[in-house]
């Protein structure tokens, strides 16, 4: 019977791959001007072409059945369209409209390929330009851009995303479609993401368990990698940046090409800061930090679709901002001597989409292994861990009709962390842990207007741990086999009553498993010691949310309202006991809380002023445990507003635009037992960003200022608040951006 289907399968196959079509386009403006280097791209396959002098472009060699074609244009909307090959008519005249307010993206984390009006949740996109000239050493502050994200940090070094009051272990981070595997358990660690590879980041606010299981019950951040080189092109980017509170500076280098059917690149960056200012000019020791990255890619495509392999290293040293450091450290520097954290991280991706007619079959394989060490001293080293992490996923996505398009897959993970060389401090047993997941998914468009999405997850884990340390001392690890079962489940629906107007709603149903460190921790981490609860049980959160979007051609509006109850949510709680070290101890307890809370935002750009915009945004959020306590690390209510001038050019400058922007923060006045209330404050920044011709090359200039008055401020989710350390003062960016057309 196996070589029956098998038979079947092959045939099938060789008869799809062997079915081809050809297309023929031209890309013009609303004035049949011919666009001239429009990005043509098929994100299922992986290829892409760009429009020649008369703005053509050609595509041969495509599988027949439905595929997507992305139009892109600099200052002009997105296009996605959807096309059923072969054509009646193989050729396309396409025209693109100007993107006065911000353009729709297209966007890949909702489980389909889609734009970001599609999707029964939305889904906000930070492109690459935002991120590299955000004006700060650390790229992943970004993402705070959006209203309803934050971020915890401790210093410059480490940045960890909050979405909609939840943080940390509730918040799943993909590189490129898998998920990051390094140690993320606490505010003390970073993500270990290259952003110099990154193309634009893709945010899910709200549960989002269904498509990638447990750790994405507040929602997702995933970091998408650029697209390859156009056909027949090899293309590059040389980068450099300087902070000026860091003393910063970072260099990149990336390098790209593809032929008819083979592409590949390699991205290279380094970064070294020194320890960062407050507000008011003091340095907060040991804050520096220095990293070293590098990614590579190659691939073939094909007839039948596209093979992809990457591979991603980011090794950083961190220097970490603990009492011993506040007398040892008495003057600035950029060489990590005493308490730091060696982090190395290895990611190798394969990835295939195999593109059937009706059906395509997507399968994504990684191995990850991350080494953390922490070094007191720069000959000791207290704490050394590996973990090792092999992710798997395989999904098949069927069109039976273009209203209608089904999901079914299975995700799994396996695991092992093993405490190395025996060193003095190990927090953490050597574990296996055991994940699989199984998913369907359905979407549904009816008469245009309505679209219907919804599916159910069923996962199974185990986490198997081994005795550590001597029975019937303080930090002796109890060997431990826990299995945990779990179902998600997601009902939601996108409707469009005209043009201009969009509603979303959708109720889902999200699980997180607790951890390796929620169960077994125990030994000192940061400033607390910290123990495990072997009887955690796991979470589960039952979110609501609603949302508006209005789309006009001078002035966009947005509003959302969201309510997640969350049973068993898992918090770190402080005890009335200290270790025989002299340390709190903080111990992992449950309780049931919920989450609610907004944003609402909109954009301006006035008919009479054509080269002026406005926003405007605002977020709230409340955390309450049913005890009626507030919940930890939930950002304060947050105005964020700003001014921009675009021209077409200015003298010698193309696409000139400066930004002001400002972030008033209001007083955070309902901490969590263990915090504190954090006043309010208010940030101005200023930006230019533009380019200039040199020669053939265009090279992009950005300059920003951060903190523009040199403001003294505490954000209330600053982990060196407590420590009596302001967040970083004044800083003044210089990037500059060369591309390099090598072919």
């Amino acid at each position: 019977m196996k070589k029956i289907i098998s038979i079947i399968f092959l045939l099938f196959l060789f008869q799809n791959v062997n079915a081809q079509s050809k297309i023929i386009g031209t890309i013009t403006n609303e004035n049949n001007q011919p666009l001239i280097g429009t990005s043509i791209f098929v994100p299922a396959l992986n290829i892409g072409v760009i429009t020649d002098s008369r703005g053509k472009f050609i595509f041969d060699d495509l599988p027949n059945g439905k595929i997507k074609l992305k139009i892109s244009y600099m200052g002009y909307n997105t296009k996605l369209l959807n096309l059923s090959l072969p054509l009646a008519n193989n050729e396309l005249n396409i025209k693109l409209s100007r993107a006065i307010i911000e353009t729709e993206e297209v966007v890949v984390s909702g489980g389909y390929l889609s734009s970001q009006h599609e999707n029964a949740v939305k889904i906000d996109v930070v492109k690459k330009e935002k991120i590299t000239l955000s004006g700060t050493p650390n790229f992943m502050e970004a993402i705070t851009s959006v209203s309803g994200v934050d971020m915890i940090s401790k210093g410059q070094g480490v940045a960890k995303p909050v979405i909609r009051g939840l943080s940390m272990n509730d918040v799943l981070v993909l590189n490129n479609g898998v998920r990051v595997e390094n140690y993320q358990y606490s505010e003390n660690h970073p993500l270990g993401i290259d952003g110099s590879s990154v193309n634009q980041i893709e945010i899910i606010k709200g549960p989002a368990s269904l498509l990638y299981g447990s750790d994405a019950i507040g929602g997702v951040i995933n970091f998408i990698k650029e697209n390859p080189a156009p056909k027949n092109k090899i293309v590059g980017k040389l980068g450099t940046q300087f902070h000026s509170n860091t003393l910063g500076i970072v260099s990149s280098l990336g390098i790209k090409g593809a032929s008819k059917n083979l592409f590949g690149g390699i991205n290279f960056s380094v970064k070294s800061n020194e320890d960062y200012l407050q507000g008011g000019g003091a340095f907060a020791p040991n804050t520096r930090f220095n990293e070293i990255t590098f990614s590579a890619s190659t691939g073939y495509m094909g007839k039948v679709g596209n093979f992809k392999l990457y591979y991603d290293f980011f090794k950083q040293k961190l220097g970490m901002l603990v009492p011993p450091v506040k007398k040892t450290i008495n003057e600035r520097g950029r060489e990590n001597q005493i308490w730091f954290q060696d982090l190395a991280h290895h990611l190798l991706t394969f990835q295939s989409s195999i593109y059937l007619g009706d059906y395509k079959w997507n399968t994504t394989i990684a191995l990850q292994q991350a080494l953390r060490k922490l070094n007191t001293m720069p000959d000791i080293t207290a704490i050394e861990m590996r973990l090792n992490t092999l992710t798997y996923e395989t999904k098949f996505n069927y069109s039976s009709n273009k209203n209608l398009d089904y999901i079914v897959g299975l995700q799994g993970m396996l695991q092992n962390n093993r405490n190395m060389n025996n060193r003095a401090n190990r927090i953490l047993p050597d574990a296996d842990i055991n994940n699989i997941g199984f998913l369907g998914m359905i979407q549904y468009s009816l008469l245009k207007k309505l679209k219907l999405q919804g599916g159910i997850r069923y996962d199974i884990s185990n986490t198997k741990t081994y005795a550590l340390g001597l029975e019937g001392t303080e930090n002796y690890h109890t060997p431990l086999d826990k299995n945990f079962t779990n179902f998600s489940a997601s009902v939601g629906a996108t409707y469009y009553p005209n043009h201009f107007l969009i509603l979303r709603a959708n109720l889902a149903k999200a699980f997180r498993t607790p951890n390796l460190s929620e169960l077994t921790s125990n030994g000192v981490h940061g400033n607390r010691y910290e123990v495990g609860n072997v009887n955690l049980a796991p979470q589960n959160a039952f979110e609501t949310d609603f949302s508006l979007h209005l789309h006009g051609a001078l002035v966009s509006f947005d509003f959302a309202l969201f309510y997640n109850q969350i049973n068993d949510y898992i918090f770190l709680l402080p005890t009335e006991k200290t270790s025989s070290s002299g340390f709190n101890i903080y111990q992992f307890s449950q309780t049931n809380a919920a989450l609610y809370g907004g944003e609402t935002g909109f954009h301006i750009h006035p008919k009479s002023a054509k080269w002026l915009h406005f926003k405007t945004s605002y977020s709230m959020v409340v955390g309450k445990q049913t005890s009626g306590d507030f919940l930890p690390f939930i950002p304060a209510h947050k105005l964020k507003y700003e001014i921009m001038v675009k021209q077409k050019s200015f003298g010698f400058i193309d696409k000139p635009q400066i930004k002001l922007s400002a972030i008033t923060t209001f007083k955070q006045s309902k901490p969590s037992p263990f915090e504190t209330a954090t006043d309010g404050y208010t940030i101005v920044n200023l930006g230019f960003v533009g380019n200039i011709l040199f020669g053939n090359t265009i090279t992009t200039l950005g300059i920003s200022v951060n903190n523009l008055f040199d403001t003294q401020y505490y954000d209330h989710l600053s982990t060196l608040k407590n420590m009596g350390y302001y967040n970083s003062g004044r800083n003044i960016s210089v990037s500059i951006s060369i591309p390099l057309n090598l072919k």
